[in-house]
């Protein structure tokens, strides 16, 4: 791959990256203020009057759930980095032969190429 394409998929993933700590800024922006909406006992009435507890804590857990999945994909973005300063990236990591440029548009962490992929999964 050459350097230019590898500074667009470099700028790519700093986009993407950017995004998810957005993301999990506002996440963790509103939990929080839900959880102090909570204990300031404005909603305590409420939740414990009406049922609602159970869905006070469905969203909590859906919260987190959405936090540890961005969190994987950040992870994944910065292996992808660390790959371009390596000279790895666009690699197949079992086959070693190049991974489309279209694949890695549209998944610009893919580790593997759509064949290696499909057997890994299968």
């Amino acid at each position: 791959m050459t350097k230019k394409e590898l500074e667009k998929f470099k700028k790519l993933l700093f986009k993407k990256r950017d995004e998810m700590l957005k993301d999990l800024g506002q996440l963790k922006d509103r939990e929080m203020a839900s959880t102090l909406k909570d204990a300031s006992g404005e909603n305590a009435a409420y939740s414990f009057h009406m049922a609602d507890v159970g869905t006070d804590n469905m969203e909590r857990e859906k919260a987190f759930f959405f936090a540890t999945r961005e969190g994987k994909f950040l992870n994944h973005i910065e292996q992808a980095l660390r790959r371009i300063e390596s000279g790895d990236y666009g690699k197949c990591s079992d086959c070693e032969t190049p991974i489309p440029q279209e694949r890695l548009i549209a998944v610009p962490t893919a580790t593997r190429c759509v064949p290696c992929k499909e057997k890994a999964d299968s």
